[in-house]
């Protein structure tokens, strides 16, 4: 028996050993998708869970620069990364969903739109992103990868696969590819992660420039902070509206008001929280 003959038994039994590479998703079922890194597949949403573009009040400066972006990104222009930044419950991701059925609708049908899908990964799964980012490379659709509350924490060193993933590495991030993420953290790290860094650092300086790098990996910035009770309530009463809820104004305001009170916050997601007791007490279904 030879040694080629050996090594060509190992090399076989090496490649059985072997995952096979991903399947290629069939993304003309679906305008939106889960990555599942654990199984390197695509699944498929049939329904995805969005709030109507015009029930996010108080952003208004927010949801000009995403739609704008994302509708460039769409029609094959130059397009940024985004960051998605700020104040919990003020439509941060609700906003990301909103631009991206906003835009399909508005392109659909015309000349050369190739379709823009949504493809979710989960913070557990950004060391993946690569292998994602290269099953999409080669398709002929355009996709924002959405990840929601992104951060990391002291000792993560995942966000250097998020970096490379980005901007970084010979092949750099796919034409066809955008990557659309929210944070209650402006640079995705916390504080003491910063300082422990520059703390031991020969050079304090270089070590700060290393972890606030990975937010510059995103071009636009977009900064959400907490609402004032004229903007609390123009939430309340733009869902009164939309989902046809019938009882005084009044009521209403003085309810929305307490409700945020005893919450301890002015949000879009507070004033939905409000919409649904109300609408249960009323005996409304929110369709």
């Amino acid at each position: 028996m030879t040694d080629t003959y050996l090594l060509q038994r190992i090399a076989e039994a090496l490649e059985r050993m072997s995952p096979p590479p991903p399947k290629k998703p069939a993304f003309d079922v679906a305008q939106a998708f889960v990555w599942r890194a654990e199984s390197q597949m695509l699944s498929p949403v049939r329904k995805v869970s969005r709030v109507e573009l015009s029930l996010l009040r108080g952003v208004d400066l927010a949801r000009d620069q995403l739609l704008g972006n994302t509708e460039r990104f769409a029609r094959g222009l130059p397009a940024n990364n985004v960051l998605l930044w700020g104040a919990r419950g003020m439509g941060k991701s609700s906003l990301v969903k909103a631009a991206h059925a906003e835009v399909d609708a508005r392109l659909a049908g015309t000349k050369a739109y190739r379709g823009l899908k949504l493809i979710e990964i989960h913070r557990e799964d950004i060391e993946s992103l690569p292998l994602l980012m290269g099953l999409l490379r080669e398709d002929a659709h355009r996709f924002i990868v959405f990840c929601d509350d992104l951060s990391f924490d002291s000792g993560d060193a995942s966000y250097k696969s998020l970096k490379a993933a980005l901007e970084g590495g010979i092949e750099g991030r796919p034409d066809n590819v955008l990557f659309y993420a929210t944070s209650n953290r402006r640079h995705l790290l916390p504080r003491e992660m910063v300082d422990n860094e520059r703390s031991t650092a020969i050079n304090p300086g270089e070590a700060t420039e290393e972890k606030v790098s990975l937010s510059d990996r995103f071009g636009l910035w977009l900064g959400f902070h907490k609402c004032n009770q004229d903007e609390f309530l123009d939430m309340v009463f733009g869902y009164v509206a939309r989902y046809g809820l019938e009882a005084p104004a009044e009521q209403i305001r003085a309810e929305a008001l307490e409700w945020a009170i005893t919450r301890a916050s002015r949000s879009g997601r507070t004033a939905f929280q409000y919409i649904q007791d109300l609408a249960g007490r009323l005996g409304k279904t929110l369709d």
